[in-house]
């Protein structure tokens, strides 16, 4: 009885989770990714931990002077860029905003970096 008990429960709790995700008002990430490429690490370690690994390159870069390599913004950029607009930012439905717009995280990097491979953006 308690074996049913507890099933009965875990599937309450799925449909719960389920019924949520499709009723959110807040709207999904749009996750666009060249697959023919790997990445630095598997998808649920950069979700959880890009930002330590954008501020240790970051770290390098300024205070070591190395740039370009597998880690660098512009390689991250090449693969998480739409194919329509090239960007990672600048609508709903780019890779980096679409995220941290889900999240509800403020996304700094671009004030001073292109949301597209290239230069640097020119700060006014």
């Amino acid at each position: 009885m308690r074996g049913l008990v507890g099933l009965f429960a875990a599937a309450l709790a799925i449909a719960g989770v389920a019924a949520h995700a499709q009723t959110s008002r807040v709207p999904m990430p749009k996750l666009e990714v060249d697959k023919a490429t790997a990445c630095v690490a598997p998808p649920e370690v950069m979700r959880r931990t890009h930002m330590d690994l954008l501020k240790h390159r970051r770290d390098k870069t300024v205070h070591q002077g190395v740039r370009g390599g597998d880690e660098a913004l512009t390689q991250c950029l090449g693969c998480h860029a739409s194919k329509a607009t090239g960007a990672v930012v600048g609508s709903p439905d780019a890779f980096c905003q679409s995220c941290h717009d889900y999240v509800g995280i403020k996304l700094d990097c671009f004030d001073c970096h292109q949301g597209r491979p290239g230069a640097l953006a020119k700060k006014p």
